[in-house]
């Protein structure tokens, strides 16, 4: 959080600086106030400013690179790199911030490729950042190979550790995921991870603390964001459980089961159609999602719509028979025999009614196999 001291500072220099508007030194002050004060837009303009008058040297440029990045203009961000790189071409600090900045920008593969050897060897902010990049591709296999080696060469980088924490959740390696989540310390992903573990423990208040910890630390976090939404939903707050999951959701953008689970915050607070939508959205983002055929199976059911429902059930076995949804749909259809009012009459008593042996009722289930909810890696500027 930014303090009001830094703020405090950034406005008295700006106002010193009208009275002088070409003091370099004023300036560079101004620009690093302004980062202090997280305005790297600000910080950005007054970058600009100096080299208009005197071309930044490298470790400014550097600087103004890093302003820029933070204010989300990687293009921008990679010249100021690219200029101070000229001066300094093995500087593996500035060649890291060409990376970091083309993964921002969501060129992985460029980014790739000035991750070169010796630049993960020197920057444990380097291992971390292949890792991730690795994750938001999907690459398992790749992370896992070298995943080992960077942990054991930078064991005490909270961020790595961290970073390891989400990588090893979505591939289903929980003792790793905690072990590593507990080393990353107060790092807001690692807090995620291990609030996801309490989640799918039913500590439900252990995960809600962590998860708000987390997001205090870094406010947008779409997984603690989620993970909140997911408590709420197990609470029974299903209307404020629906606005974190679409907030969430949003700021995913195309991450699948996000919006199936905000579909189905929806879908228990009773807006069928709300719920619709988000399973629409996440079949328009790849219509091969069974979960998603699935989950619109259910409220089709549910809507009369016993046909249409029965085609989707089909759909959603080729693609995903052991997804929840999938099962749920197959169910109720059986029992209901394609007919709305017991179709819901069968929810409404599942939902709310021990039917497992280990006393869970359907909405339990549902919350626990929404609480794996994955998403990218959390890079972040």
């Amino acid at each position: 959080m930014v303090s009001d001291e830094a703020l405090s500072k950034l406005e008295q220099l700006s106002q010193f600086l009208d009275s002088d508007p070409g003091n370099l030194s004023l300036l560079a002050d101004c620009a690093q106030a302004a980062l202090e004060a997280d305005k790297p837009a600000d910080a950005a303009v007054f970058f600009a400013k100096i080299d208009a008058l005197e071309p930044l040297e490298a470790i400014a440029a550097n600087t103004a690179g890093i302003a820029a990045m933070r204010g989300g203009d990687q293009p921008a961000a990679q010249q100021w790199f690219a200029r101070a790189l000229e001066d300094n071409p093995d500087d593996t600090g500035i060649r890291f911030n060409i990376a970091w900045s083309k993964a921002l920008g969501k060129d992985f593969d460029a980014a790739l490729e000035t991750l070169e050897a010796d630049v993960i060897d020197a920057l444990p902010q380097a291992a971390m950042l292949d890792l991730q990049i690795d994750h938001e591709l999907g690459r398992f296999d790749a992370a896992a190979a070298k995943m080992d080696t960077y942990l054991e060469k930078f064991p005490d980088y909270a961020p790595l550790q961290a970073a390891v924490s989400v990588l090893a959740m979505d591939m289903e390696r929980l003792d790793l995921a905690r072990e590593a989540a507990l080393k990353g310390g107060s790092h807001p992903d690692a807090l995620t991870t291990l609030a996801t573990l309490d989640l799918g423990d039913r500590k439900l208040g252990e995960a809600r603390e962590q998860y708000a910890q987390a997001l205090a630390t870094r406010p947008m976090n779409p997984r603690a964001e989620i993970g909140l939404g997911l408590v709420d939903l197990a609470e029974g707050n299903t209307l404020e459980a629906a606005k974190r999951l679409d907030k969430g959701a949003d700021q995913f953008g195309d991450h699948l089961g996000t919006w199936i689970a905000a579909g189905w915050a929806h879908f228990i607070g009773g807006d069928l159609d709300a719920a619709r939508a988000r399973f629409e959205t996440a079949l328009s983002h790849d219509d091969t999602f069974g979960e998603a055929h699935g989950s619109l199976a259910v409220i089709e059911l549910l809507q009369g719509e016993a046909d249409s429902a029965e085609r989707r059930i089909e759909v959603a076995k080729r693609l995903d028979r052991d997804a929840f949804s999938t099962a749920l749909a197959a169910m109720l259809f059986e029992q209901s025999q394609g007919n709305q009012e017991k179709a819901e009459q069968i929810f409404r008593i599942a939902s709310q009614q021990p039917i497992l042996p280990n006393g869970s009722t359907l909405m339990d289930e549902l919350v626990k196999a929404l609480g794996g909810t994955g998403g990218t890696s959390g890079l972040n500027s």
